[in-house]
Parts: structure tokens; sequence; C-alpha cells
């Protein structure tokens, strides 16, 4: 019933406010009937009062102004000062506080009884105690002034509150996008990694072998059975990182045991050396300080520099040996990768370049960073700091 009503006041609003106008104008007048000097003196107050509620929504003051006038004149003219004589008023102040500061109602307030207190207080032809011509009607008058403010400011809390919503489901929405977009950057980032690495790998052991297949076969088939086993760890690690993109509904072939493997660090170093050896690339590993475990993404960053470093090595260089060096500081780890440039260094190739700004974007990520240039003697090097967090032990109270 309640909201069929609210349907039919919002799809008749003018209709509405003119029954609602009539009812006023009813109350009001029916106050100059039985009192004063007489009931025609006081029903074109009462009509005026009623007329200047008509824009109390867009001049609220002009409403406020005209009908504390009326109600003024009412009391001035001897009508006995009531609730019901001031309603026009009443109204008038509570749609001024509800559509305006808190400062500017409570002035209008202040100035509608200076207007109509004095008024009845002058005319007092009863005997009336000055206590009823005074303290009542302010406080009759003060009442929508109160409604309105608490109404104004419950409106004001429910906006901020929707404000708020609005902008934390925004910030949510575009966190979600960043992460997403942080996520498809790591995912690429190892991608390439994984792709580039094996690639240049497989590329340099079959090289080798082919080289090596009419003069030295046996050495030519030891190398073909570690390309075997570099094109096997490739397909683990695409599988592993492209399983990264699946779903969490996705269903089927889980892969097996070798998914659920830890991502590699440097506890993988000697592999990844052994590989490189197979290819042709000698490379020495040198460690300065007492080696500790690293937090699993500097460890993951680490293997990823090392292992994109000397595959940057067999893919633009003939360089036949590199040195990796790692330096285990209190707090930080510095590790080197260099190489002797070989007798006829060649360019990347193209599309190349990406490996250097995925490496520099790694270690920044891991709140490192990275530097990467020409040696003096023709060779390259590739540093990078990365923190290392001593052990707890070690860490100061």
């Amino acid at each position: 019933m309640l909201s069929s009503w609210r349907r039919y006041a919002d799809s008749h609003p003018h209709l509405v406010e003119t029954a609602f106008l009539l009812l006023v104008l009813a109350v009001t007048s029916r106050q100059y009937v039985h009192q004063g000097p007489g009931w025609w003196q006081g029903q074109p107050l009462a009509l005026v009062a009623t007329a200047g509620l008509l824009p109390r929504r867009g001049h609220p003051r002009a409403a406020v102004l005209v009908t504390a006038a009326c109600a003024a004149a009412s009391v001035a003219l001897g009508y006995l000062i009531s609730p019901l004589l001031l309603l026009p008023v009443l109204i008038a102040l509570y749609e001024l506080a509800v559509r305006t500061p808190q400062r500017t109602a409570y002035a209008c307030y202040g100035a509608t009884v200076a207007l109509v207190v004095p008024a009845a207080l002058l005319s007092a032809r009863d005997g009336r105690p000055w206590m009823d011509e005074s303290v009542g009607p302010g406080f009759w008058i003060l009442l929508p002034v109160l409604a309105g403010t608490a109404v104004r400011n419950r409106r004001a809390h429910l906006d901020a509150v929707h404000t708020r919503a609005e902008h934390s489901e925004r910030t949510r929405e575009e966190e979600a996008r960043h992460r997403v977009a942080e996520e498809r950057i790591r995912i690429a980032r190892e991608l390439h990694d994984v792709v580039a690495h094996h690639m240049a790998l497989a590329n340099a052991q079959a090289s080798t072998a082919a080289h090596l297949a009419r003069t030295h076969p046996e050495q030519a088939h030891e190398i073909l059975a570690h390309l075997t086993g570099t094109t096997a760890s490739a397909l683990r690690e695409l599988k592993a990182t492209v399983g990264l993109l699946r779903s969490p509904d996705d269903t089927g072939d889980t892969g097996g045991p070798d998914d659920l493997r830890p991502p590699p660090g440097l506890g993988r170093l000697p592999e990844l050396v052994s590989a490189f050896g197979s290819a042709g690339l000698h490379v020495t590993v040198t460690v300065r300080g007492t080696r500790r475990p690293l937090p699993p993404g500097v460890d993951l960053t680490a293997f990823r520099i090392v292992q994109e470093a000397l595959t940057n090595v067999t893919k633009h260089t003939d360089a036949g040996t590199a040195d990796v060096h790692l330096a285990y500081a209190h707090d930080r780890l510095t590790l080197t990768v260099t190489d002797d440039g070989g007798a006829s260094p060649r360019p990347p190739g193209p599309g190349g370049g990406f490996g250097l700004v995925g490496m520099r974007e790694r270690a920044e990520t891991s709140g490192g960073r990275l530097s990467a240039g020409t040696l003096a003697d023709g060779g390259f090097a590739v540093t990078a700091e990365l923190p290392a967090p001593p052990p707890a032990r070690e860490q100061p109270s």
C-alpha cells in the first residue's frame, strides 16, 4: 500500500503539492475563526502564507520571509499565537534547514524569532504571561530547524558513504587490473627466459653435435643426449609456466609430479653450468662469502639473471668461457656474469634486446638493481645487486 502511494505521488507531483497546500490552508485558516478581531481579517494572511510556500524548494529564504511576515502580522492583529498558526513558518524553516547550510538555517531561525516574538509581546491583550508569548513560540520555531538539519546531515552522511563505496569499488577494479597486468608481465618474462634459454642452448648443442658428428661421433652422441634433456626440461618449464594461465576451474591433465617442483634457484646452478658445458661454453662459478638461503623471489631472480646472461653469451658471441661470481655481503648478494667476448662477437639478432630489459625488471622487482656493459678487453659483464637478508640469528634485535 505504501509503495503504491509513493509511486502515485512520484507520478503526480503537482496534484500532491496542491493537496498539501490546501490542507495547510485549511488548518491555518481554522485558527482565525474563533479568536482575534475576526476571521475575515486573518483569511488573507492565511492565504498569503500558504502561497508563500510555493517557492520553498527553489527559494527557501523567500518562503521563510513571507510566512514569517504573515505570522508576525497575525499576532500583531491580536490573534493567539499557536503552532497551527505558525504552521507555514514551520514548513518553510524545515525546507530551509534541509536545503541550506546549518549556519544559514540558524540565522533565519533567529530572524524569524526576532520578527514574531516581539510582535506577540507587544500585542498581548488578554494578560497572557510573557513566557507563553516568547519561550513557547521560540521552541516551536526551533523544532523544524533541528529536524531539517538532522535530515540534511543524514543525507550528507549517506552521500559520503555512497561516494566512498563507489571510490572503493573503482579502486578495487583498478587494483585488480594492475595485478592482472603485473601477472601478465611476469608470465611473459618467464616465457621469454625459458624459451630463449632452452632454444639457444638447444641450438648450440645441435650445432656442436653436427660439427663433431664425423670426427668425434662419441662426443656428438653425448651432446645429443644432453640435447634430449634440454628439450625435455624446456617442455616441463613451458608447461608449468603456461599452466599459470589456466583458471582454477580448468580440468584435465595435471601434468604429473614435475609440475609441482619449486621454482628454480641458485641451487640448480650446477645443473645450469653442466647444460652450457654440453653446448661448448665453459662456465666457472666462484663464491665469496658464506652461502645462505635466499627469499624465494630473490632466489628465482638470481637464477634467471645468470641463466639469461649465459644464454646471451651463447646467442650473441662465440665466447668459449664465462665466469659467474657470487659475492655474499651482510644483506646483499652481488652476482656478476662475464665472458671473454670470443674472437668475433656478434650483435643481437632481430627482435633482440628483451633479455637485458627483463633482467633489469627482475632485479628492480626484487628490490635490487642491475647494470650491464662492455668490458675494456671486449667481453661483456652483467652485474646485479639483490637483497639477501641475513639469517634470523644474525639480524639485530
